[in-house]
């Protein structure tokens, strides 16, 4: 009985929206834009908004809407969220948060800005999104891994044409980056957890004293051609100096060696050593871009420009294999619409984290197979 109830149900729904987007065909008061899987969403007054009915729907949350007062409440765990028609303040477990643009009404369906999806559901409440399941580490060797946010504080990044800003793009992927290996049983490490500047240098110092087995930097693109796209990884150009970088590392850098091996350590026995290092560095650097390349051309549905070399400081500096990962470029209108979206930065986070799984299996299979 329960099943057929359920299936009249979702025929209702179904034959509702099916009915909204005749209507809106035929009256043309709205632009239909693809922000979020499954909700359709809409260009009131020059500005985007979403049905929050279907917002609830998507994130299992409860909602109650007063007719007669036009007030809505959110319920999900120990949070609750305020709203009124015709305003754009909402309470946020009690604490007043301005959405610049009112809540509204159309077509009978309560829509809010769609700067209430991305700067507080996915905040306050928890995204119903598929989650990466706990897995032990692939790899002995692989332990820990440090994550670096790009830019932040006074330093903003690339801003794209709506205002979005590469630095917050950076701290909520990788954010969730961290919560995804952390899953798999990988030890992983911000640079950065909040809103704050660091030098470059100071973000593979980060890596280097906590003796990272890999570093990931993550960063958002822009240029001036706006029709440019894609995801790309970078590591170390092969026209940067590593006797150079071994040379510094042979005075500043601690090299681990056996107590038996190379004694003594002369300054040029210890950077040879290093140089052989940063060679292979490199070489499992290009594997692990390759590896994340493969995954997100298989799971995105974006361009996904492949690995190439660079000599970025982050990564020069960093003494253990290290990429920086391009997601989308925030001057493209279209890969800023994406990157707003916490969803498809969760599919960001899982490509990643997906081509750092099979980079780590491929690990694993070598060391067995020199055994």
């Amino acid at each position: 009985m329960k099943t057929i109830v359920m299936r009249k149900i979702l025929k209702s729904i179904f034959f509702c929206y099916t009915l909204f987007a005749a209507c809106h065909l035929l009256t043309g008061c709205a632009t239909v834009l693809p922000l979020e899987p499954g909700v359709p969403a809409y260009t009131l007054n020059g500005k985007s908004y979403l049905p929050l009915v279907s917002l609830c729907d998507l994130k299992a949350i409860n909602w109650d809407y007063d007719t007669f007062a036009k007030t809505v409440t959110l319920k999900k765990d120990s949070h609750e969220i305020n709203l009124a028609v015709g305003s754009s303040i909402v309470l946020v477990d009690g604490i007043p948060k301005d959405l610049r643009y009112p809540v509204d009404i159309y077509k009978g369906a309560v829509v809010v800005p769609s700067k209430f999806n991305y700067e507080i559901i996915d905040v306050i409440f928890k995204p119903a999104y598929p989650q990466l399941k706990a897995e032990p580490s692939y790899t002995a060797k692989i332990k820990k891994i440090v994550i670096d946010p790009g830019h932040g504080g006074r330093d903003p990044g690339a801003i794209g044409v709506t205002g979005l800003r590469e630095k917050d793009v950076c701290l909520d992927i990788a954010r969730r980056l961290k919560a995804a290996l952390e899953s798999r049983g990988f030890e992983a490490y911000l640079t950065r957890d909040n809103d704050r500047f660091i030098e470059l240098k100071e973000r593979a110092g980060f890596a280097n004293r906590r003796d990272a087995d890999l570093f990931i930097s993550i960063h958002a693109n822009a240029n001036m051609a706006r029709r440019i796209s894609g995801l790309e990884v970078y590591y170390v150009a092969r026209d940067v100096d590593d006797s150079r970088r071994a040379l510094v590392s042979a005075e500043n850098g601690e090299l681990k060696l056996e107590s038996c091996a190379f004694m003594p350590q002369t300054r040029n026995l210890k950077a040879t050593v290093w140089d052989l290092i940063y060679s292979q560095n490199r070489c499992e650097s290009v594997e692990l871009g390759r590896q994340i390349c493969d995954y997100a051309s298989r799971s995105l549905d974006i361009k996904v420009s492949g690995i190439k070399g660079a000599a970025f400081s982050v990564l020069k500096w960093t003494q253990m294999p290290a990429i920086l990962v391009e997601v989308g470029y925030l001057s493209n209108s279209y890969e800023e619409k994406l990157l707003r979206k916490g969803f498809y930065r969760q599919q960001i986070c899982e490509a990643i984290a997906g081509g750092l799984r099979d980079y780590c299996q491929d690990y694993r299979l070598t060391l067995e197979s020199g055994r």
